[in-house]
Order: structure tokens, then C-alpha cells, then sequence
């Protein structure tokens, strides 16, 4: 199944993607909650009524109930957490050659993630940015997962089926603070927690089976065979596949509810795929050409993602109008 959630008349409601109509599940049984967090929450119950409407239509698409004049927003509007895991060891390795230092071994050794700000989730559309953020300001291509039912303590080899859906993420980055902050060995924060995008659409695990591949030796859970491909202002810049994941989701769910419960709800992304951003491509570049121009967003600048399967995720950058700065707050002077 194919979940949108979506705005009209100033509320946001679940639908249902059947072909090329959208339908309100509510509308069209009323023990379907009208909000993707209480449907998550509702779990495989939820689920089953969900599927029946989806198969109802498709015998008998019924253009009466057909949404329009909607806009989309973020498939989860409101995460209950959002992580971001590191699997993809290409992007890692690229970047730690461009700043011409050794792979750390421990990327072989166990997943790793980060929790990012759940209340800055976005999905398609514009995306205000500080002044400060367009200091080396990046989008991240990423797959990512929303969790349907809570547990914990989770082995791996039963972790896929927590995932209630598959979704495109851009983690945007603002490199600047990032890297001011990360010199304390703390982060990342305030150069990530601005926007993290997912959509457009959330797309349930049985819709990606004909796409379902091995994955790497000695890891265990669902890998897909999805090309992951980004644009800015129509100028492909980056191409991946979700099978490249070193680390399974599955491995990453492991981790993540190891003594801790997760919950509906929860989102969790893959990390950056193989040349999923500037901050890669421009060391790449560099290191090849010392002539080589780097580049980041600018106000302005559309970013489409799109993942075999998940859809096509559109977004524009925008500036805030404002002087405030958090980098001039920044005190210069000797250490105590």
C-alpha cells in the first residue's frame, strides 16, 4: 500500500494512493483513524482494514471519493523520534579518503546512528533556511523507515517486521556548523536539526518484494535492489542503490532498541548513499582537480529525489529575511 498524508482545508489527514486516485481511508471506513499517528499506533488492526479498502477500490475505483486539490506533506508528520543511522559504507569511505585519513574499522564492527530533531520534519515543498545554513548548505540522499509497532530488545533477524514503511529522506546539512561543532566530539546538532525532509509517499514492504535482493555477506535482513538518484536545479548530481546498504535496517533496528523500547511511529534513515552529497562530491572533486569548483545550495535551488518504488520527493530552498546569526554569536578570545 501507498500512504499520503495530506492538507485540505487546513487539516491534514491520512489518504490512500490506488493508482492514480488518492482516498481518504477515513472517509471510507470509519475504524480507520484519519492521521498516519494514531494509524500507526493502531498497528497490524489498522493495517488489515486499510488493505481491504485498498482492494475494494481496486475492483471498484470509485471516483466520487477521490481526493483533489490536496497538498502533500511529510507521510509522518509527526514522528515520535526521528534516528539517522550510517550504513552505507561507500559515502564513509569517500569521505574519510577526502580528508586523507584511513577507514576507521569500526564502521565493520556495529551500526551506529544519531537522533536529529523530530519536530523539523518536512516533506515536499519549500524549505526555510537561516542565513547561517547557507554556510556550506547540503542536501543527503537517505532511504528511511517508519516503525509500526513498539518493541525491544529486538534481534535482527525479526526486526523487519517492525517496519511499517519505506520513505525517501533528505538530511539537510548545514556543514558549517556542523563542523564547528563536531570539533568538541559532540553532534551532530544545530547543523542538522533545522530540516530533515521524507516523502512523498509512505510504502508498505509488500509493495518492494519484487525489488527484494540479498544482502551483504554476514548480515542479516531485507535489502532492495532501488536506485536512489538526486537532481538540483535538474543537473543530476548523485546516483546510489538502496541494496548498497552495508548495514541492514533490520541490523540498525537491532541497535537501536537494545535495552530501550521503540515505538509507532519512529522514524529511522539509512544514512547517506555513495555520492549522496556535496560535502562528499566536493572532496572527491578536490582530491581529482585541485581546480575543481565546489558547490553547495543556495536560495532557490530545487532538490528532487527520487528511489525506485518510494516516488519522487521535490523541494525548493528558501532564505529567512533575517540578520540573526548564531555563528557571530560565537565568543573569540584565549581558553581559560
Amino acid at each position: 500500500m501507498i500512504f499520503i498524508s495530506y492538507q485540505k482545508n487546513n487539516t491534514i489527514r491520512l489518504g490512500l494512493l490506488v493508482g492514480q486516485n488518492l482516498y481518504d481511508l477515513n472517509s471510507l471506513n470509519s475504524a480507520i483513524p484519519d492521521n498516519m499517528s494514531a494509524f500507526l499506533e493502531a498497528g497490524d488492526e489498522a493495517m488489515k482494514l486499510a488493505k481491504q479498502v485498498e482492494n475494494d477500490l481496486k475492483i471498484n475505483p470509485n471516483a466520487t471519493v477521490t481526493i483533489h486539490d490536496f497538498e502533500t506533506v511529510a507521510p509522518v508528520p509527526n514522528p515520535t523520534s526521528c534516528r539517522d543511522g550510517y550504513a552505507f559504507r561507500q559515502h564513509v569511505a569517500a569521505a574519510r579518503r577526502n580528508r586523507k585519513v584511513d577507514m576507521i574499522a569500526e564502521f565493520d564492527q556495529y551500526p551506529i546512528f544519531y537522533f536529529t530533531n523530530h519536530n523539523a520534519i518536512q516533506g515536499p515543498g519549500e524549505i526555510w533556511c537561516m542565513p547561517d545554513h547557507f554556510q556550506k548548505l547540503d542536501f543527503e540522499l537517505e532511504a528511511a523507515i517508519v516503525i509500526g509497532k513498539k518493541g525491544r530488545n529486538i534481534k535482527a533477524a525479526e526486526a523487519d517486521s517492525y517496519i511499517a514503511g519505506y520513505m525517501i529522506m533528505n538530511d539537510m546539512s548545514a556543514r558549517t556548523l556542523q563542523m564547528e561543532e563536531m570539533l568538541l566530539n559532540l553532534g551532530p546538532a544545530k547543523g542538522k536539526d533545522f530540516s530533515t525532509v521524507i516523502g512523498p509517499w509512505l510504502v508498505t514492504p509488500d509493495e518492494l518484494e519484487s525489488y527484494k535482493i540479498a544482502c551483504k555477506p554476514g548480515h542479516t535482513g531485507n535489502a532492495y535492489n532501488l536506485e536512489m538518484k538526486c537532481w538540483v536545479n535538474g543537473v543530476k548530481v548523485s546516483e546510489g542503490n538502496m541494496g548498497d546498504m552495508d548495514w541492514t535496517f533490520a541490523e540498525i533496528i537491532e541497535r537501536c532498541a537494545y535495552g530501550v523500547d521503540i515505538f509507532p511511529g519512529d522514524v529511522i534513515g539509512s544514512g547517506t548513499v555513495g555520492t549522496g552529497c556535496f560535502l562528499e562530491l566536493n572532496g572527491t572533486g578536490l582530491l581529482n582537480d585541485s581546480n575543481y569548483k565546489p558547490q553547495w545550495l543556495k536560495p532557490g535551488d530545487i532538490v528532487d529525489m527520487e528511489i525506485t518504488g518510494l516516488g519522487y520527493l521535490s523541494n525548493t530552498i528558501r532564505q529567512v529575511n533575517t540578520d540573526f546569526s548564531i555563528l557571530a554569536l560565537k565568543k573569540i578570545g584565549e581558553s581559560l
